[in-house]
């Protein structure tokens, strides 16, 4: 039974008239010979005059005579505007170039329409096929290893559902080697120390590590050598002037690995001899103090806490970077961090990954090489105008080039630049009620979202929309509930131990 039929409109709109007694919903998708198309907008419709209407309404509410029609369902009616989503032709998935027929009958879409996707190589599994409310049974993959170093945008407000988004990405990630990932975990919910998380996962033990300042048994503490600290790791962390900057560079030329020490244990003269002024001394030794938490007491460096220290970890990045390679996943618990010190840590740990990369590259040894993919939480604290070149910003303009990428969270898109956000060429849109963050996103997709503004904002928790150039266009999905997934693994697990 047809639910609506096509009465007008024009290329990317078009006119259904709904059924009496169906129901059309923002963001289903209706099928009509071999087009697939989207609900975007609805509206009420009428063969009645507005002021019969008025006239007629006006009675009913104060009670007076029967105001009921005569063929009701003919007279007023519901309008949905849709666009053409996709065109199957030869079994192949084609950008719609035409309209639908006139007073075309159209029907709600089932699994059997989408039998042209496929399984890419190297899958990262994203969710299921959504129509308006209603899942199909239809799972949504796109190339991962390609799709991971060209750059994944998550962008929601709060309570739609990005953390729930990237458990089941890592979920999926774990067996699979072709990425090695780095989640810096602000909130300590990915792991799952007193909850579920990755740790539950059957392949945890060999694919995850997790650094923290408190690790459970078998993790690993955090904590970085001083030693393996250089004047590019401040970028974009530690507000430094031009001068200040200068002085970095002519301490660590002149001391190497020890320029640290030996900057904040420099005396005025001794400064004054390399060219740097008292007051800048002064000040640059104040803001390295509080930037690594440490102390100089008789011409001795000390740490006064446990993240940065002068003894010990001279391997951990190394160890972090090498794991990346070898398609693994770390999880850094930076919950008990200030903001500072957590990206300070986050910049050296990438900042090492994305050199390695580089140096495979200029040998010819990146195709031997996972992708490499950084995990960041609010992101514009690192990619925004106000954070400065960095690290995360290079990777986001030419990460691709050396299979390095970032999967960006964020809940204020419209404070990314937009040459980031353009290169960010997955977006998995979760719902959005800010007009001004939703226009930043569309304006950004791979795919035509000008008239999608309504229907992200009706997303509810756990429905996203993927507009990626690694799909052929933009696909509503309804992703797993991530417990879901943990007590499917525990229930298939029990199974094959009762079947032996």
């Amino acid at each position: 039974m047809p639910i609506g039929q096509i009465v007008g409109g024009e290329y990317g709109e078009v006119l259904i008239r709904q059924k009496s007694g169906r129901t059309i919903e923002i963001g289903d998708l209706l099928a009509i010979d071999d087009l697939i198309l989207q609900v975007l907008d609805l509206e009420y419709g009428s063969l009645l005059e507005k002021n019969d209407i008025e006239r007629m309404s006006g009675m009913e509410l104060e009670g007076y005579e029967e105001t009921a029609l005569m063929e009701e369902e003919i007279r007023n009616y519901i309008y949905a505007k849709a666009k053409p989503l996709v065109r199957i032709k030869d079994g192949a998935p084609r950008i719609p170039k035409i309209l639908p027929p006139f007073f075309g009958n159209l029907e709600r879409v089932n699994k059997e329409d989408f039998e042209f996707l496929d399984d890419p190589q190297d899958s990262l599994y994203l969710g299921k096929v959504r129509s308006g409310s209603q899942v199909l049974e239809v799972p949504i993959h796109i190339n991962g290893k390609e799709a991971l170093s060209h750059h994944i945008l998550i962008p929601a407000t709060t309570g739609r559902g990005k953390s729930n988004l990237v458990k089941v990405m890592l979920w999926n990630l774990i067996p699979k080697g072709y990425a090695g990932l780095l989640i810096i975990d602000p909130h300590d919910e990915y792991y799952g120390r007193n909850e579920k998380g990755a740790k539950d996962h059957p392949e945890a033990g060999k694919n995850i590590e997790y650094y923290s300042t408190d690790p459970p048994s078998g993790g690993y503490h955090l904590r970085i050598n001083l030693s393996i600290l250089r004047p590019w790791d401040l970028r974009g962390i530690v507000d430094i002037t031009e001068a200040q900057n200068q002085a970095l560079y002519v301490y660590y030329g002149k001391y190497g690995k020890n320029w640290l020490e030996n900057l904040l244990t420099s005396s005025l003269e001794e400064a004054d001899s390399h060219g740097v002024r008292e007051t800048t001394l002064s000040a640059l030794k104040r803001k390295l103090r509080l930037a690594f938490d440490i102390s100089v007491k008789n011409e001795e460096v000390r740490p006064n806490g446990n993240i940065f220290v002068n003894k010990g970890s001279e391997a951990l990045v190394r160890d972090i970077a090498k794991s990346i390679e070898d398609g693994k996943k770390v999880i850094l618990d930076t919950s008990s961090l200030p903001e500072d010190k957590e990206l300070l840590i986050a910049g050296i740990i990438t900042d090492r990954i994305f050199k390695n990369y580089k140096s495979y590259k200029e040998k010819g040894e990146l195709e031997d090489k996972p992708t490499a993919a950084i995990v960041i939480e609010e992101a514009p604290r690192v990619l925004g105008e106000r954070a400065g070149r960095n690290v995360f910003h290079q990777i986001a303009r030419e990460g691709r080039k050396f299979r390095v990428g970032l999967i960006a969270i964020t809940q204020l898109s419209s404070m990314i630049p937009r040459e980031i956000l353009a290169n960010m060429n997955t977006k998995i849109i979760l719902g959005n009620e800010m007009k001004s963050e939703r226009d930043a996103i569309i304006g950004s997709a791979a795919q035509d979202l000008s008239k999608d503004s309504k229907n992200i904002a009706s997303l509810d928790k756990g429905e996203a929309i993927v507009s990626s150039i690694f799909t052929k266009f933009a696909v509503p999905i309804k992703i797993d509930l991530f417990e879901d997934l943990v007590e499917d693994e525990r229930g298939s697990k029990k199974k094959l131990e009762f079947f032996g």
